[in-house]
C-alpha cells in the first residue's frame, strides 16, 4: 500500500475502489459531470487544495478532460497536481461495451500502470525536480514541438512514448514534462526521437 499525502480526485466509485486497493489517501469522487452542479463537493475540493493539495486523476477521454479542466479552473488557490493515465483501448470487465471513445478509464488500468502514472507526475519520486532548470515553451519551440508544420505529430509521438494521453494540450504537456524529467533529459530524449523519425521517413 502506497501512502499519498494529497487528496485524489476521480470520476466514479469504481475508480475509487481500484485506487483504494493500492493507495492510502483521501479519495474524492466527482460522480462524473455532477461536479459541475455540486458546490458542496467543490468547496471540499478547494479546502483540500489549500491544505494538503489535490491530485486530479480523470479518464483520458474527452469527458475526463472536461472534468479535469473544470476543477483546475474552479480551484483558484492551493496546489493542484495532474496525473494522466495512458490511452489504452479496451473494455472494463463490468461493462457490456466499451466507452464512447473506446478507451479504458482509471478503473480499467492495471495496478502497475497506475503506479507508473503517479511516478510520471512526480508524486512518488524521492528526488524533487522543483529546483532543477525548468523546461520552457521556448524549449518546445526550438525542438519543433510547437510552432512548426510537424509539431502536432511530434507531440503525439512524444506523448505516446511517455505513456501520456493523446488529448493532452501543449501547455499541459509542458506542465507534466517538468514533473517527469530535467531539461537536459528532455532535450536528449527529444533529439533521439527526432532523429528516429527522420530515419523512418
Amino acid at each position: 500500500m502506497i501512502h499519498i499525502d494529497q487528496a485524489i480526485i476521480v470520476e466514479g466509485k469504481y475508480d475509487k475502489i481500484k485506487l483504494s486497493s493500492l493507495i492510502d489517501a483521501v479519495i474524492i469522487v466527482t460522480n462524473g459531470f455532477h461536479i459541475f452542479r455540486d458546490p458542496e463537493k467543490m468547496a471540499l475540493i478547494r479546502y483540500y487544495a489549500n491544505t494538503m493539495g489535490i491530485i486530479i486523476l480523470t479518464d483520458s477521454d474527452s469527458a475526463g478532460f472536461k472534468i479535469r479542466n473544470y476543477i483546475k479552473g474552479a480551484v483558484q488557490n492551493g496546489k493542484v497536481y495532474h496525473v494522466y493515465i495512458p490511452d489504452i483501448y479496451g473494455k472494463e470487465k463490468r461493462k457490456d461495451k466499451p466507452s464512447a471513445e473506446g478507451k479504458l478509464g482509471v478503473e480499467g488500468m492495471d495496478k502497475q500502470k497506475l503506479v507508473n502514472a503517479f511516478h510520471n507526475a512526480g508524486i512518488l519520486l524521492s528526488e524533487s525536480l522543483e529546483k532543477k532548470e525548468k523546461i520552457t515553451k521556448f524549449d518546445l519551440y526550438t525542438l519543433g514541438f510547437i510552432g512548426g508544420s510537424n509539431s502536432s505529430l511530434l507531440r503525439k509521438n512524444l506523448q505516446k512514448h511517455l505513456g501520456l494521453p493523446d488529448l493532452l494540450s501543449a501547455s499541459s504537456l509542458l506542465e507534466v514534462l517538468n514533473t517527469m524529467m530535467t531539461k537536459q533529459e528532455f532535450e536528449d530524449l527529444a533529439k533521439k526521437m527526432i532523429c528516429f523519425d527522420i530515419k523512418q521517413e
